[in-house]
């Protein structure tokens, strides 16, 4: 008999956060570059074809993690009360972010978190595909969430608008990493945190506004 959907659907996943689970622990343990596709398809007891089905690059294995947050900038932007603009809405959320020390500010100084950052953070092929992969996703979906404005502003416009916004937040959670990576706790760095956040977002609000 065929299995029920529900149930192929929930050892499909069992597997895909086996193989994830399997080759964070192997790069954590030996850096990403050091370990290939295959070891890690037989920590997790899979075939590499099984595994590419689930992770279509190395990188994947580990950039995944990032897709829980891809659009969010465009979604905060979208549903933002009628009296914040984007800059403000986008602020605000950073800032509620690093008071919930959400691992996505890089105020987080969880072990766990701090070793998933510093793979990322310190392997090149991972930064730059995370940049090159959400970075660019997050600013074609936050162009069209910016609004024309009463000017029509044209699309290259919200664009160069959207990659600053998107750079900002980026930027001060590889910040707030490097702060915790130093030796500070979370909660020492939280006011400092706070207020160069602050001052990004507020260098941005009188030019990013008007588009």
């Amino acid at each position: 008999m065929d299995e029920p959907a529900g149930l192929r659907e929930r050892k499909k996943e069992r597997t895909r956060n086996l193989i994830a689970q399997e080759a964070l622990r192997l790069f954590r343990a030996q850096g990403f570059d050091e370990v290939s596709v295959v070891e890690v398809a037989a920590a997790a007891e899979v075939s590499k074809a099984t595994l590419f089905r689930y992770f279509p690059t190395k990188e994947d294995l580990v950039l995944h993690r990032f897709a829980d947050h891809l659009g969010e900038a465009a979604r905060v932007v979208r549903e933002r009360p009628a009296d914040l603009t984007p800059t403000a809405a986008l602020r605000d959320h950073f800032l509620a972010g690093l008071a919930a020390r959400d691992p996505i500010t890089g105020l987080n100084d969880h072990p766990e978190v701090l070793s998933f950052q510093d793979l990322v953070y310190r392997t090149p092929s991972l930064h730059i595909g995370m940049r090159q992969r959400y970075t660019s996703q997050d600013i074609d979906a936050l162009t069209d969430a910016l609004p024309a404005g009463s000017g029509g502003a044209p699309p290259i416009v919200r664009r160069l608008a959207a990659a600053h916004l998107i750079a900002v937040q980026q930027e001060l959670g590889q910040e707030n990493w490097r702060t915790i990576t130093s030796g500070r706790t979370a909660d020492e760095a939280y006011d400092d945190a706070v207020a160069a956040a602050e001052g990004a977002y507020g260098q941005l609000m009188s030019g990013l506004d008007a588009v």
